[in-house]
């Protein structure tokens, strides 16, 4: 009993600590994450665990590379925001997309001085080694290869979500 009393206030504790990280680090601005992935089902798995710890107040599905550059750079409109009025905290990014891949979005935005400082995640099936190797070259600020089990998938999500919006600090 005494044991599971200390955890239990080790953890309300801990959520306790979260929620002011969460408070400190909010401003007036959307939080905003662009995710750029093909899979509906992925991306309906990344905004469900994002939605379940409350990470983001405004969130961009863009279903290929395609998508992602003409909203990055060609001043397209998705869900009534225009990139240049929205500056997201992250980019996550598949790498195995049709008509444009991520190697290719990855390696605009990164050689775009008005983009170069945005973060961008890989956060892809592929564990391949020259994909994880180009990507670091290119200029990924991370690069994880999605669990395929849902709860470790779910988990990845919400702790790439806790560095990235909250404890990260962006230019």
């Amino acid at each position: 009993m005494g044991r599971s009393g200390s955890r239990q206030r080790r953890n309300i504790l801990l959520y306790i600590e979260f929620l002011t990280l969460k408070i400190k680090y909010m401003n007036v601005q959307d939080i905003e994450i662009i995710l750029v992935e093909d899979n509906p089902d992925d991306a309906a798995l990344t905004l469900r665990a994002f939605k379940s710890r409350s990470l983001f107040n405004s969130f961009i599905h863009l279903k290929n590379g395609q998508e992602a550059l003409d909203y990055i750079f060609n001043g397209v409109s998705f869900d009534g925001k225009k990139f240049e009025d929205h500056l997201p905290k992250v980019i996550l990014l598949d790498l195995k997309m049709p008509k444009i891949n991520g190697i290719e979005v990855l390696e605009k935005v990164k050689g775009d001085p008005r983009t170069k400082a945005i973060p961008v995640v890989v956060l892809t099936s592929s564990a391949e080694d020259p994909d994880v190797e180009k990507c670091y070259k290119l200029g990924a600020n991370s690069y994880i290869v999605k669990p395929v089990e849902f709860e470790n998938f779910s988990k990845t999500v919400v702790d790439l979500g806790l560095y990235w919006l909250l404890l990260n600090k962006t230019p």
